[in-house]
This record gives structure tokens, C-alpha cells and sequence, in this order.
């Protein structure tokens, strides 16, 4: 077969306009984030004030790991030398470029929690390491050479500033590439992405036991890491399916059809079920064993107020995909993708929720102004800075090797 190329059907140097309804949305979720922060926070109920600082955590924490996710795409495709997602790879660009602004925020909401208000007073308290103390405990003790306060933080900078700097790198050199041609930008790119998953394939579960499961620093699980990077993996796939459809509802990237949705489709369908895999292994194994140190953590969340939760959230996550996208149509159309994404998007936030919350406050029923205008508000920051990223280059690689491949994808 031959290789024409159709370089010339397509304008390759349109910018998306961020302006009008998109902007000024993002702008009033931000502003309803922050009143409903502030409304928290200043609260004379410490219980209203926990649920504040745990949400934080929950929405920091999403928005980095989504942020993570792009930036894993784009060093994915280039490891992989994946022709297909070149016309689109300007998306998960843009997520990962905005990386280091999301590290920030977290590291700050981590570092609050730490020291003005203890989110993570399981192993953070007054007298939890000294056995001369009426509140020592021996197995926090036996964790205080890992989890103590320094050596915490200085993780988290080095796992959240080496894959800031990763990400910022990564999508540079593509910019660049559009500039000057040829093939060093990728080589570069090629051999970056190579280091940067093997640092974030041995770090991310690290990073998820000490941001997530050090919130209950008596249970442990060698599963959690896998388990919340299906869940990071699913919802940055989401993410990109979802700029995409909305990029493509407003003219744009005429480039992308539905062969490319199909495959965006067709991972988050897999990782979906790979997700359900590591919940469903590690809640049977410690179900099953029935040993009190690890049932202690399921025992919290079939208390009444989460139980139900804990239910909906298999059924979104693991149900919704499986019936919604097994059909091969279902991936090629718009509507249907969004509707998905969306849904799994807020499968995934409760999937957090019921993670953070029964370790970090005490008495909880229910959702309120504080959780729903939390995530409004980072959902704001999100749109703002990645749309706004997004209408500062072209939206397609035009001189990706790739690119010639992308155009001709077809499943």
C-alpha cells in the first residue's frame, strides 16, 4: 500500500480559542471551590474543618494523579512508538505540562495537613513514638524510621518534582520539535520517557502509601499502589476522551475520527476491568483471611455511612464500562464516550472519597456544600489551566515522525 500523505486536507496550525462560556465557567467553578473552602475551613465545628482538609487532600490528589496520567501517556506512546495517538497527543501534553502547578498545590494541602491540622494523626501525634507516653504505640513506632514528617515531605518533593520535571521536559521538546523539524526532539524524547517510567512505575506506589495509605498507618496492603494507579490511569484516559469529544464538538482537530476514540475506548474499557481485578483481589484476600489488622480497614467502610458508597462504587466503576463499552459502536460515538468518561470520572472521585474519608474524619454522613464545591473548584483550576495551555500552541504535531500513521489509523 502506499504512503500518500494527506498533510494538505488538514490545517495542522490551528490554535483552539480559549474564550467565552468555556473560560468564564472554569472561572465561576474556581470561585465556588474557593467559597465553599473558605466555608469550611472557617467553621467553629473541627469536624466540618477535618472534612474540609480531607477533600483537599481527595481533589489535590486526583488533580496531580490526573495530571501524572498525561504525562504517563505521552511516555508511553513515545516508548511504544505508537503511531496512532500522535494527531492527539497534544492533549495529554497539556495535562502533563500543568503537572508541577498541581504538585504544588497538593505538597501544600499535605504539608497543612501534617501541621495544622493532623490528617494523618494516625502516625503524626504527640506522643505515638514515645514508649515512656500514655499514647505510645508500639507499631507506629516500629514505622517512625519511614513515616516521620521530614523524610515524608522530602518524598514527596522527590517523587512529585521528578515527574514535574518529566512531564515540563517531555512536552517541550514536542513544542520544540514543531519548530525546527527533524528527528532530534524525539530521539531526546524517546530516551527521556524510557527513565521517566521506570521512576514512576517503582515510585507511584510509594507515593500512593504515603499520600493515601499512611491516612491509617496501622493497615497495609502491597496492592494499594497497583490499585490506585488503575484508578490514576483510568481517570487520565477519561480526561484526554473528554477534551477530545470537546475539541471535536467545537470544530477542531477535524484530523482525530472515530478509530482514535475507539482505542482511548478500548484502554479505558481494559483498565477499567484491570482496576476491578486489584479491588476485587484485595478486598477478597483480606475478606477471605479474616485477619483483624487487615480487616480493620473494610470493618470502617461497612459502617453504615459508607457502606452503600462502598457498593456503588464497584458498580460504577467495574458495571458502567463493561456493559456501556463492550460494544464496538459505543466507542465510536461522541455522545456515548462522553457519558462514560463522565460517569467514571465521578466513580473514580468516590472511589478516593471512600479511601480518605473513614481514616481521616471521625463522624461523617453523607455529602455536602464542602465536597461538591471542593471538586467544582478544582475542576475549575483543572479546565482553566489545561484549556488555557492547550490555546498556546497549534493543536497538532506537525512534524511528529508519527503523524503520517495517526492520519491513516484505521480499526
Amino acid at each position: 500500500m502506499g504512503t500518500h500523505s494527506h498533510h494538505h486536507d488538514y490545517n495542522f496550525s490551528e490554535q483552539y480559542k480559549f474564550a467565552g462560556t468555556a473560560k468564564v465557567l472554569s472561572l465561576v467553578a474556581i470561585v465556588v471551590g474557593i467559597v465553599a473552602v473558605a466555608f469550611g475551613m472557617l467553621s467553629s465545628d473541627h469536624i466540618i474543618v477535618e472534612r474540609t482538609y480531607a477533600n483537599l487532600l481527595l481533589m489535590g490528589y486526583y488533580f496531580t494523579c490526573v495530571c501524572a496520567a498525561g504525562a504517563f501517556f505521552v511516555a508511553l506512546q513515545l516508548v511504544t512508538q505508537s503511531g496512532w495517538s500522535a494527531g492527539l497527543i497534544r492533549i495529554p501534553q497539556a495535562m502533563a505540562s500543568i503537572l508541577p502547578i498541581a504538585s504544588i498545590i497538593l505538597f501544600i494541602i499535605i504539608a497543612l495537613g501534617l501541621t495544622t491540622h493532623n490528617l494523618y494523626h494516625h502516625w503524626h501525634a504527640e506522643g505515638l513514638i514515645d514508649p515512656n507516653s500514655p499514647n505510645y504505640d508500639a507499631l507506629v513506632a516500629g514505622k517512625a524510621s519511614y513515616l516521620n514528617m521530614p523524610w515524608f515531605l522530602g518524598r514527596q518533593i522527590i517523587f512529585m518534582g521528578l515527574y514535574s520535571v518529566f512531564a515540563v521536559i517531555l512536552a517541550k521538546l514536542s513544542y520544540n520539535e514543531d519548530l525546527v523539524g527533524g528527528l532530534s526532539s524525539y530521539k531526546q524524547s524517546f530516551k527521556l520517557s524510557a527513565i521517566f517510567l521506570v521512576i514512576f512505575g517503582f515510585t507511584t506506589p510509594i507515593w500512593s502509601f504515603d499520600t493515601i495509605m499512611s491516612l491509617e498507618a496501622h493497615w497495609f496492603s502491597t496492592m494499594f499502589g497497583w490499585y490506585n494507579f488503575a484508578a490514576m490511569w483510568v481517570s487520565g484516559l477519561c480526561v484526554i476522551a473528554l477534551i477530545l469529544i470537546f475539541l471535536k464538538k467545537a470544530g477542531y482537530m477535524s484530523w482525530v475520527n472515530e478509530n482514535h476514540l475507539h482505542d482511548l475506548g478500548k484502554l479505558i474499557f481494559g483498565f477499567s476491568i484491570f482496576w476491578t481485578y486489584v479491588w476485587f483481589a484485595q478486598f477478597m484476600l483480606i475478606w477471605y483471611a479474616n485477619i483483624p489488622e487487615e480487616t480493620v480497614y473494610f470493618y470502617k467502610r461497612f459502617e453504615p455511612e459508607y457502606k452503600l458508597w462502598f457498593w456503588i462504587n464497584i458498580i460504577i466503576n467495574f458495571v458502567a464500562p463493561l456493559l456501556l463499552l463492550v460494544d464496538r459502536d459505543a466507542k465510536r460515538r461522541l455522545n456515548m464516550m462522553a457519558f462514560v468518561c463522565i460517569l467514571l470520572l465521578l466513580g473514580h472521585w468516590l472511589d478516593y472519597y471512600i479511601m480518605i474519608m473513614p481514616g481521616t474524619v471521625e463522624t461523617h454522613r453523607g455529602f455536602g456544600f464542602i465536597e461538591v464545591g471542593t471538586a467544582i473548584g478544582f475542576m475549575g483550576i483543572f479546565i482553566f489551566l489545561v484549556m488555557n495551555k492547550l490555546s498556546r500552541h497549534p493543536l497538532a504535531a506537525k512534524n511528529h515522525p508519527f503523524l503520517d500513521e495517526s492520519l491513516h489509523h484505521q480499526i
